[in-house]
């Protein structure tokens, strides 16, 4: 399929989802993380959900990054430019929504790409390669070729992949994981 067809596919997956299959998957996808050998690193990157998007609930990987002492690095996005500039999340960082529904630091201290160890990456679908489509403004794919080599790229999903995704770009980053309430991929 192509990314235009699994957005289509996914995003209507996702909104049949009951408010409780959305917290019970959610929940499920953050206990799956607890198996993957990434604790030792530092610096973590967590996208904010999006609830109009039946977007994963991000807040129990917040709370386990929070309760294992990690640095939390969440994103502000410009729609211009569809670059995104990162700052560390504190008990005195102050959210709002953008346009788009997205919550997004108001200010803070910028954390710059290289310093971050590990990227959870929201996606609607995935593929058995590791290849993903997000919404299509290509944000996640600018912001990970600016980090380092060795950032370990995570997934989240609430469905399981896809075969192929036929339309990949050779601008396109890989995920090394993909975390399922049910499954962990490995690429």
């Amino acid at each position: 399929m192509t990314k235009k067809e699994l957005r289509i596919k996914y995003k209507a997956l996702r909104n049949a989802l009951s408010p409780e299959e959305t917290e019970d998957k959610s929940l499920a996808i953050a206990n799956m993380l607890l198996k993957l050998d990434i604790w030792d690193k530092l610096y973590f990157h967590l996208f904010l959900s999006i609830e109009e998007h039946t977007e994963i609930q991000t807040e129990y990987i917040l709370q386990i990054l929070a309760g294992k002492d990690k640095e939390i690095v969440v994103s502000k996005s410009d729609f211009a430019d569809c670059s995104m500039t990162h700052y560390l999340l504190t008990d005195n960082t102050r959210l709002k929504k953008n346009e788009y529904g997205i919550p997004e630091p108001v200010d803070g201290l910028e954390v710059p790409d290289n310093k971050i160890d590990v990227v959870f990456v929201p996606l609607l679908a995935f593929d058995a390669n590791g290849h993903r489509t997000g919404y299509g403004k290509g944000f996640y794919d600018r912001f990970l070729a600016k980090c380092k080599n060795h950032v370990i790229k995570i997934g989240l999903s609430f469905f399981d992949a896809e075969e192929k995704i036929d339309d990949i770009n050779h601008t396109d980053m890989v995920l090394d994981y993909c975390v399922t309430p049910n499954r962990i991929y490995t690429f």
